[in-house]
């Protein structure tokens, strides 16, 4: 549970400051400048489908949080948890999602610019990268298997295949997003009207990346020493 504890308040941390940066206690009744009219604009649309996204990460940030305290007690439950020896291509697919990462960042900062050109690159970087780590992911799950490491064999390998699937499909959910918002950055030639949706991928891509980064910790046992030097203080 002291797990789940320091995630929710990481997660409720992270959350504050993004809230404090939408200006949802803001006060426009008070700011001087002319009204120049009530029609829905894309900034008014920003705050809301920024604040969607993010409730939506909460919960999914919260179900993995469950998940990963569920697999830190079963592990030292029994003795009948046999670790899983980690596939060398996780290393391989853990550049890829950190390079997807970094170009729907670059889209960002290019969709900002107004840079079409900069802005196409970026997210058919981003997308081919993405596609790369879940093939990635795929053949680490077929070398596990052909070693004898499937799913029902042992508790540990259910939860690595738990666990790296259900972060599979929140990527593979997002590649729909993201394929869509590149098919009407190659129909249009203007970036900032696409701010938004890029934006909205990027957020999504570097929430998908830090869940990764404490996947892979968990998985090569990093968090074990971290748990046991944040032991003494918890207790």
């Amino acid at each position: 549970m002291s797990v789940t504890i320091i995630f929710l308040a990481v997660l409720a941390a992270v959350a504050g400051w993004w809230l404090s940066h939408q200006r949802l206690m803001s006060k426009p009744w008070l700011e001087e400048g002319a009204v120049t009219g009530y029609g829905r604009t894309e900034a008014s649309q920003v705050p809301a489908a920024k604040l969607g996204l993010g409730l939506f990460l909460a919960v999914v940030g919260v179900l993995f949080a469950m998940l990963i305290s569920a697999y830190l007690m079963r592990r030292d439950a029994g003795a009948d948890w046999r670790a899983l020896p980690v596939p060398p291509v996780l290393f391989v697919n853990t550049g890829l999602i950190v390079l997807s990462s970094l170009a729907l960042h670059w889209a960002h900062v290019a969709a900002g610019e107004g840079n079409i050109r900069d802005l196409r690159s970026a997210l058919l970087t981003g997308g081919v990268a993405a596609a790369g780590f879940l093939v990635g992911q795929v053949l680490a799950w077929r070398q596990l298997s052909a070693a004898g490491y499937w799913l029902a064999a042992n508790p540990a390998n259910t939860f690595f295949y738990l666990l790296t699937a259900l972060h599979g499909l929140h990527l593979l959910g997002g590649l729909a997003a993201l394929g869509a918002t590149t098919r009407r950055a190659w129909r249009s030639d203007d970036a900032r009207a696409l701010r938004l949706s890029v934006d909205l991928c990027a957020i999504y891509w570097h929430f998908l990346l830090v869940i990764w980064f404490i996947l892979f910790a968990l998985l090569m046992r990093w968090v074990d020493d971290l748990i046991a030097m944040c032991r003494p203080l918890l207790g």
